[in-house]
């Protein structure tokens, strides 16, 4: 992105002389003027507001767009995500978005108007025709397959992964599997539906859609969960779990239900969360530390564009 000399240069007047436009001061000639603001507009300049480190074009700030603060899943992505700029003499600026469009947009308009020298959105909510909108203003970095996009990226393969869990149900004798997830309209979310549907296409086994459990995201959307499946005529034998929130929930719930785990409920969870340890869930290790220390050095790599798989394993306890 240019700076003040960037402007000053294509203009051919004097950094001073481009300071005093920006800033509407008088002493500068209508021609000048007028050289400043073609330049303006020709490179997408936007005035740093925080004046910090002008000759350099940077604020040593990395926003972090999350959904939740207190969430254990981007809670780890930004301990990582903090680590690293540590070590790297950043400071990390935090964004909670709960899912709102807006809020979002506000992170961005901060990578727009220079207060930030790059932005690092966990869960993507804007669609893309927004976020093309501002990737000439700086780095976006992104926790999800982008696909072909030109844009760096750091993310776990949710097809993948589901399928891994899924399969591996499959091969414990299970084929009333059903899924736990967060939002629908998500790509993680498009993902994980897209391999369960692809999973029965693939075993010749029938689809059931009343099987599939969205906006869940903590302990208690388990236990609702628990009570919708002992609402149903013909519940799942298996549930793989998009978090180990929601899987702790319906562990929990079923046992004080009388449910046995994992005789009756066989339960995948993901993250590999402390949680998951204590209650020796089964689960879907993600390296989340390192997901969010690798998308700080991306934010902050002069790489343009740099994507990368995340490997997970699947970490076997006592319910499946």
């Amino acid at each position: 992105m240019a700076n003040i000399r960037d402007i000053a240069k294509m203009a051919g007047v004097s950094i001073t002389t481009v300071s005093r436009v920006i800033n509407n001061q008088p002493y500068v000639s209508l021609e000048k003027i007028e050289a400043v603001r073609r330049a303006i507009e020709i490179s997408k300049y936007e005035k740093n507001i925080n004046a910090v480190h002008l000759s350099k074009g940077k604020t040593f700030l990395i926003g972090v767009a999350i959904p939740f603060f207190n969430h254990p899943f981007f809670a780890l992505i930004v301990e990582g995500i903090a680590n690293e700029a540590l070590n790297s003499n950043y400071k990390v600026v935090l964004f909670q978005t709960n899912y709102e469009e807006n809020r979002e947009i506000e992170a961005l308009d901060m990578l727009k108007q220079k207060q930030i020298d790059a932005l690092i959105i966990c869960s993507r909510i804007c669609k893309w025709d927004v976020i093309d909108t501002y990737l000439d203003y700086g780095p976006i970095i992104f926790c999800e397959n982008t696909g072909d996009r030109k844009v760096s990226s750091v993310y776990m393969d949710h097809y993948k992964s589901f399928s891994k869990g899924l399969e591996y149900l499959y091969s414990k004798g299970h084929r009333k599997i059903g899924i736990c997830v967060g939002r629908r309209t998500g790509m993680n979310g498009v993902q994980r539906i897209s391999a369960y549907r692809d999973f029965f296409i693939k075993f010749n086994e029938l689809f059931e859609s009343k099987y599939i459990f969205s906006d869940n995201y903590d302990f208690e959307d388990g236990q609702e969960i628990v009570e919708k499946l002992l609402n149903m005529n013909n519940p799942p034998s298996a549930l793989l779990v998009s978090n180990d929130q929601v899987a702790a929930g319906i562990v929990t719930c079923s046992k004080e239900k009388g449910i046995p785990i994992p005789d009756d409920l066989a339960v995948i969870g993901f993250d590999n969360q402390p949680i998951a340890k204590i209650m020796n869930i089964t689960t879907i290790e993600i390296p989340l530390v390192e997901m969010g220390r690798k998308l700080l050095l991306r934010a902050i790599s002069d790489e343009v564009l740099s994507c990368e798989e995340i490997a997970v394993k699947l970490v076997e306890r006592l319910t499946v």
